[in-house]
């Protein structure tokens, strides 16, 4: 009885290492696309396992599409199934345009994520929402960089909408939801530009600590609209900083 039930738990063992070395042995480039795989008995016989361990691994490849078998010609091996490109992982901060097209995609978001934190915010995500302001208005005027404060900033504010969606989706995007990089020669230490980002932050966090919702959907758009004209700025390249 104890060999039977540890049968299974080896063959499936087994069939994991040879899967995974013929696997490797593919993506290695060392058996390329068209090449044939070598017949069962040389593979048994190379591996030191059964014929059923050997035509369960190759199944397992089948399955990843890595390999197909071919009536009476043997198994031949695929070009490798090119990787799944998730949302958001191809964004390209060095074009503006790609950083428009997030830009835009954010406002549809973020607006109503900032009118739901004013209805829903509770004291302590108020506190935090406040907390995050002060800490961006901190690095913009001590010069320090501003990306990971503003995405805080934003972060929480769409937690305060007491939808998880809204905070998946920029966790989603990740701090690129931020691209500062891509506006080459702007001056975050400069006098005027901290000015105008903390005056827009603060109406957004004035609004939801009010719990104007309205005036909170207002003022996100219009900071995000206004971070898309600066963008668009760049874009056109006739100025650097408005």
């Amino acid at each position: 009885m104890q060999t039977h039930e540890n049968t299974p738990v080896k063959s499936g063992t087994l069939v994991s290492q040879v899967s995974e070395t013929l696997r490797q042995t593919i993506l290695s480039g060392e058996l390329k696309p068209g090449d044939k795989l070598p017949s069962e008995a040389r593979l048994t016989e190379a591996h030191g396992v059964s014929r059923t361990v050997i035509r369960e691994a190759v199944a397992a490849l089948r399955a990843d599409g890595l390999v197909e078998a071919r009536q009476g010609a043997g198994v031949f091996v695929l070009e490798p199934p090119r990787a799944e490109v998730l949302p958001f992982q191809n964004l390209d901060y060095a074009r503006i345009s790609s950083v428009i097209e997030l830009l835009e995609l954010r406002t549809a978001v973020e607006v109503e994520a900032a009118a739901l934190a004013a209805l829903r915010r509770s004291p302590q995500q108020e506190e935090g929402i406040i907390t995050c302001h002060h800490a961006v208005l901190e690095c913009l005027q001590s010069g320090q960089p501003t990306v990971e404060a503003d995405f805080a900033l934003h972060i929480a504010i769409a937690d305060a909408s007491n939808n998880p969606r809204f905070g998946e989706f920029l966790s989603m995007v990740g701090r690129g939801v931020i691209p500062r990089a891509a506006l080459q020669g702007r001056d975050e230490s400069s006098d005027d530009y901290i000015a105008q980002l903390h005056g827009e932050h603060s109406r957004i966090v004035e609004a939801i600590s009010n719990g104007d919702e309205d005036g909170a959907r207002d003022a996100m758009r219009r900071h995000l609209k206004g971070s898309q004209s600066r963008y668009r700025a760049v874009l056109r390249g006739d100025v650097t900083r408005r």
